[in-house]
């Protein structure tokens, strides 16, 4: 037996089962049960059953019932008797939560169910997924509104997005130029689908450091802390005791922040990398780095508070300087994350409990800089990080979906790392973890025989770690070929990897089979299955890229054809990207990813042409 996905807390078994009828009758006290009852009437429909719907707690093959004593966060009860099926909650989000596990008892047993009780509810209240969208890559309103129902079914209740510049701020407008922004009806709809699939949906806003982009315009480059830094023109950190920096924030928190129900903000503050560096040098020498970075971070506060939000902060700043700890407001949130399993910020979750702070535990998916994953390392990050945050009692279970370098690493690939830390945010205690591969195929595509699983641990067992930025940097010489934030830098010599080692998961991936089932899966999930093939090709290119340059550069001759079809493969593959891309997201940045790809395409052709 393939076992829960999303496990329950308790399960009692019972003598006989249920056996679903042709047609099965489901009776519900509340409107916001149409919902889950719909999607559970889907998944019988498909197996012949029919499905009708009555009002109240009338006798139904099915009830959907309300005990206002289950006050546990999600809790609800599932019973399943010879007679037939019933799910109690204390609210309406428990009762959508007891509906999907009956939908994974019924992926389980099919026909013939079980008799059980389950009493279930959830370790943490805030059980969320955080997805990059700025850093090019922007997801269409229709692929959000996929992704909610997806995390949904795996009862994670908050959904966070990332954006520095991609909103359309009307006193502002020069700042989402060129990123196919969201508007604000587009944030609007995407809120009100997660109400109905009983998500929070969270605003982010980077707010101190990893403002490149804005401080990249004209009229905003003055207002970094190190103009030059790194080499853009406003460097990536607003300088704290710059008013207009203040007041540029105040403009935008003003438009952005009333348009989310949400009382949390993440105003991020991570990774200011100049601070103290540059303009608040003197200051910074004067009081401290730390004690700079605090201050600016309580004005931030301020204006947050005169729209009614509490700020959540990642904590790495203030970890770096413990002595501001006892200083920051016990109403702000700190957001630890750490994206190794051994990080050393995990165990420090317990100081900013010993303050008196709410906390949030922050791993990681490992999808990014990465085409299928790192997805040991990414299992290992949630396991961990789960047990310090049981043992610490933090607020949630934040599960981080980064895109650093042009976001080419895509939605499909961090499923199943959003599935455990899914599975981690509600009842860590019952993950399996050496399972989880197996469980998410199982339960997300059917995936009987374990197949599928086979293949996604080949693809998120990549060699070496950068082949992500190997595929767009020349053959010849130690240069980047993508332009903008699409780069990364030179990784070919950096890459330790064997030449055997490469050649060996060459030759896996292209041993593995990507076959869309026909006419089952729903087009959120079947566009997945294509995009872990593009990763695996992206991955097998990569290798070869590599293996090719290190014989360039050691003045070793590869055959001109060798190149050539070399060259040919990144252009058929940045077709298939270019399509995935438009399937998924706005156009936003695409094309910068289609620079780096046809570049290094024309590398390899000019290098064919030489020999």
């Amino acid at each position: 037996m393939c076992g829960f996905l999303i496990p329950p807390r308790t399960i009692q078994g019972g003598a006989g089962g249920y056996r679903l009828p042709r047609r099965l009758v489901v009776g519900t006290v509340s409107a916001a049960d149409q919902l889950p009852a719909q999607q559970l009437a889907a998944d019988l429909t498909a197996r012949g059953v029919a499905v009708s719907f009555v009002p109240g707690a009338v006798p139904a093959a099915l009830t959907l019932r309300r005990n206002r004593a289950l006050t546990r966060p999600g809790e609800y009860q599932l019973t399943v008797t010879p007679g037939g099926l019933d799910i109690v909650a204390g609210t309406d989000a428990g009762a959508y939560y007891g509906v999907q596990t009956l939908r994974e008892l019924l992926r389980l047993h099919r026909s013939r169910l079980p008799s059980l009780h389950i009493e279930d509810w959830a370790d943490f209240a805030r059980r969320g997924v955080y997805h990059d969208c700025a850093r090019g890559k922007v997801p269409s309103v229709e692929t959000l509104k996929a992704l909610v129902e997806q995390l949904a079914q795996w009862k994670i209740n908050e959904l966070q997005l990332y954006i520095e510049n991609a909103f359309t701020f009307r006193k502002h407008p020069r700042i989402g130029e060129g990123y196919s922004p969201f508007t604000p009806a587009d944030l609007l709809a995407v809120q009100a689908h997660c109400r109905r699939h009983h998500v929070r949906f969270v605003p982010s806003l980077a707010s101190f450091g990893h403002m490149e982009k804005t401080l990249a315009l004209p009229d905003y480059a003055g207002l970094g802390e190190m103009p030059g830094y790194d080499g853009l023109p406003g460097g990536t950190t607003l300088c704290p005791g710059d008013p207009l920096a203040l007041r540029l924030m105040d403009d935008l928190y003003a438009e952005f922040l009333p348009l989310f129900e949400s009382e949390d903000f993440n105003l991020c503050g991570d990774e200011p990398w100049e601070l103290g560096r540059g303009r608040s040098k003197r200051r910074a020498a004067r009081v401290g780095v730390g004690r700079v970075y605090l201050d600016f971070v309580l004005k931030l506060r301020q204006l947050a508070a005169r729209h009614g939000k509490r700020v959540n902060l990642w904590g790495d700043i203030v970890l770096q300087h413990p002595e501001t700890i006892s200083a920051i407001p016990k109403d702000l949130c700190m957001l630890n994350w750490d994206y190794a399993p051994d990080g050393q910020r995990i165990p420090r979750t317990r100081e900013f409990r010993e303050a008196g702070l709410p906390v949030v535990c922050c791993p990681g998916t490992h999808a990014w800089q990465s085409h299928g994953t790192r997805l040991q390392t990414a299992l290992d990050n949630v396991a961990v990080f789960a047990r310090v945050a049981r043992e610490n009692d933090a607020e949630g279970l934040l599960n981080t979906d980064w895109g650093d370098f042009g976001h080419r690493n895509t939605l499909g690939a961090s499923l199943c790392s959003f599935a455990h830390g899914a599975a981690h945010a509600w009842h860590t205690q019952g993950v399996e973890d050496a399972r989880h591969v197996e469980r998410f195929t199982f339960h997300t595509f059917d995936d009987r025989d374990g197949s599928l699983a086979d293949r996604l641990r080949v693809l998120g067992a990549a060699p070496g770690r950068c082949l992500y930025r190997v595929l767009v940097e020349a053959l010849d010489r130690p240069a980047s070929l993508a332009a903008g934030f699409c780069g990364g830098g030179p990784a070919i010599e950096r890459e330790t990897v064997t030449d055997p080692a490469l050649q060996a998961h060459a030759d896996r991936l292209c041993a593995l089979r990507w076959a869309v089932p026909a006419g089952h899966l729903p087009p959120f999930l079947a566009t997945a299955l294509r995009e872990y093939a593009l990763a695996a090709d992206m991955d097998r290119l990569a290798m070869e890229r590599l293996g090719y340059a290190r014989r360039v550069r050691a003045g070793d001759p590869v055959p001109a054809r060798a190149l050539l079809q070399h060259a040919e493969g990144l252009q058929a593959m940045s077709l298939r990207f270019a399509a995935l891309w438009r399937l998924r997201n706005k156009p936003s940045r695409l094309r910068d990813n289609l620079v780096g790809f046809r570049a290094a395409a024309r590398n390899a052709r000019q290098l064919a042409g030489r020999t």
